[in-house]
């Protein structure tokens, strides 16, 4: 075999099991979990992670950092290195999604007041999303989108969601607004509702997955979910929880979309209300309605994020929130598979 058909078999191997691997990737959560630690403890300076995802092709978790506005890839022995460092862009970073497709991590920017480079002028007004090279860090673009609410108020960008074409959804806790930024940058705003207001000093808006062509949006403060029709966003309705009675979604952080159509979920005991606990969320009528399948009790304090993770398994993070808001910033973090 002379040296070009060589290559020739080389990339169409390397073709086959790219799609296989992404075939494999779409299974139901049954997927074998035996290469998934069931404890991963990371150190790190004061890192503070409010949020996790999964990068498959690199095989590393990418964690967003409250204190330092960076972005860490952290293997599954714990180890720690930093991917992305902004300085003169993210102040703090909440919400990120792997867009794979592209090559590329999103990442919210905001100002929450626990940042090294927080300050008195950008606390609370500071909402951003960034798309950075998933194997170098590079700023690919990045998006005030404060300025494209521009109505002068508080603002908090904090997760995103994608959808199949590259458009990222991102929900904003201090306003209630979702916005919309296709995949070359141009930004909008989606929905600009009252009913989304957050209560008075609290955080509203805050987890979100695509499905099947609309969002599923949860609301921190009351523990509501919400959808949004993503071709008539306008028709935004209150999704009704079965099961859901006794304050169970109160505190609902972050979302996510699982391969068998469910939702995860977590919610928080932050600031004295709430529980510390994992949630699944189902629904049979396109998430008209759902039902609260299952809760399970946190073995970690304010838990913040679920994340996939290698095998098909299920992660949640505990990232030392209520010590950081302390002014004691933990060096620890904690991955615990569900």
């Amino acid at each position: 075999m002379n040296r070009q058909n060589r290559s020739v078999r080389r990339a169409l191997i390397a073709t086959a099991t790219a799609l296989l691997l992404g075939t494999v990737g779409a299974l139901p959560a049954a997927a074998n979990t035996g290469c998934a630690p069931a404890v991963i403890t990371g150190h790190a300076a004061s890192l503070v992670p409010e949020s996790a995802v999964w990068d498959p092709a690199h095989h590393r978790f990418l964690l967003g950092s409250l204190r330092h506005g960076t972005v860490s890839a952290v293997r599954t022995d714990g180890s720690v290195r930093t991917l992305v460092d902004d300085p003169g862009t993210l102040l703090e970073v909440a919400g990120l999604r792997v867009d794979a497709a592209r090559g590329r991590v999103l990442v919210t920017n905001l100002d929450n007041g626990l940042g090294e480079r927080s300050s008195t002028a950008t606390n609370g007004r500071i909402a951003g999303i960034g798309a950075y090279d998933l194997e170098t860090g590079r700023r690919l673009f990045y998006v005030d989108l404060a300025a494209v609410a521009g109505d002068g108020g508080p603002h908090l960008a904090n997760d995103i969601a994608i959808g199949p074409d590259g458009t990222a959804y991102v929900t904003d806790s201090f306003a209630p607004i979702v916005y919309r930024v296709g995949a070359d940058g141009s930004a909008s705003v989606l929905v600009h509702d009252d009913r989304l207001t957050p209560r008075p000093g609290g955080y509203g808006l805050n987890g979100i997955v695509h499905r099947d062509g609309r969002l599923v949006v949860g609301k921190w403060d009351d523990g509501t979910l919400w959808q949004i029709p993503l071709h008539h966003p306008a028709d935004l309705r209150r999704v009704e929880v079965t099961g859901a009675d006794g304050g169970a979604l109160l505190h609902l952080d972050g979302l996510l979309g699982r391969p068998d159509g469910s939702i995860a979920g977590i919610t928080n005991a932050f600031f004295g209300a709430g529980r510390d606990a994992e949630v699944e969320l189902r629904s049979d009528d396109h998430w008209r309605t759902a039902r609260l399948a299952a809760v399970r009790p946190s073995a970690d304090p304010t838990p913040t994020a679920v994340t996939a993770g290698p095998g098909g398994s299920l992660y949640q993070l505990s990232g030392g929130l209520p010590d950081a808001f302390a002014g004691h910033p933990t060096d620890t973090f904690t991955l615990r598979r569900l």
